[in-house]
């Protein structure tokens, strides 16, 4: 039986479960909002529509798997808004609909660890829009009976996703702010924990997605320059540096994530446990 993924929002997470989905002789409907992502996404066995702007029912209908990549909206989660009704009705026959979210919705815990037991306190207006459309999904989950999974992303990097084309030309910044830790995830462990959920879905659960080795943004960038024999861009107080809004509101919070559940649940092995690993084989892919 062909399986049929139908992907809303598919961005580069989504389009990398795709790639590993495509072997395995799956269909996959992937949503996008501009007529020119849709001609990037065309390919074997993926079928790009423009949405919001048609008619999704016949997708939801037949579709045996669904990914939610689209990222809320000031007015609530834009899949819901405009299709909560028909997926409740037309998705009773799923057997599997995973929601990408972020750690975001664990707020600041100062350089602490957290794990998905850990009560959301989200210290930013995107972390709060997360932690309501979790919250959206989980009801409609509950009131339909979805098989919903949820799963909270770290900050995401991989192939065109780093920190070398930065370093290369001059504009790489190693931010000094005391006690700062993020985690991270290569978008091909991204991947390969949806596609192991997926063949073994537990409705309801929630897994993190990060590797095992939370770091300083700082040390991440020198990383970067040793392993490119440039320069390592010089310390900025976090307090002097010049930042958009958006930018600055990443240093609200700080905190290590578990990521013990995809292991021991899902059977995960992460093909990068640590940003070391993850940008070697970035840079040993472009020669």
């Amino acid at each position: 039986m062909t399986r049929h993924l139908l992907s809303f929002g598919h961005g580069y997470s989504a389009q990398a479960l795709a790639d590993l989905l495509k072997k395995e002789d799956w269909n996959i409907t992937a949503t996008t909002r501009s007529a020119r992502k849709a001609e990037e996404l065309i390919a074997p066995r993926v079928n790009p529509v423009i949405w919001p702007g048609a008619d999704m029912v016949p997708a939801i209908r037949s579709a045996t798997h669904m990914l939610i990549s689209a990222g809320p909206a000031e007015t609530g989660d834009p899949v819901l808004a405009v299709l909560e009704d028909q997926i409740a009705e037309h998705g009773q026959h799923l057997e599997w609909l995973g929601y990408l979210s972020t750690t975001g919705v664990y707020g600041d815990h100062d350089g602490g660890w957290v794990d998905e037991t850990t009560p959301l306190s989200p210290s930013t207006k995107r972390g709060e829009a997360r932690v309501s459309a979790e919250a959206a999904w989980q009801a409609l989950a509950k009131r339909a009976g979805l098989p919903l999974h949820i799963f909270r992303l770290a900050g995401i990097y991989g192939p065109g996703r780093g920190p070398f084309a930065k370093v290369r030309n001059g504009t790489a910044r190693r931010i000094i702010k005391k006690n700062q830790l993020f985690s991270r995830i290569h978008v091909a462990d991204i991947a390969q924990v949806l596609r192991a959920s997926i063949r073994r879905p537990r409705p309801g659960a929630i897994y993190n997605l990060c590797d095992d080795d939370p770091a300083p943004p700082q040390d991440v960038i020198a990383y970067a320059a040793e392993l490119l024999g440039l320069p390592i861009p010089p310390a900025i107080p976090f307090e002097e540096a010049e930042m958009t809004p958006m930018a600055r509101s990443f240093y609200a919070e700080s905190k290590k994530v578990r990521n013990t559940l995809i292991k021991s649940e899902l059977g995960v092995e992460l093909h990068y446990p640590d940003y070391k690993t993850g940008l070697q084989a970035l840079l040993a892919a472009e020669s």
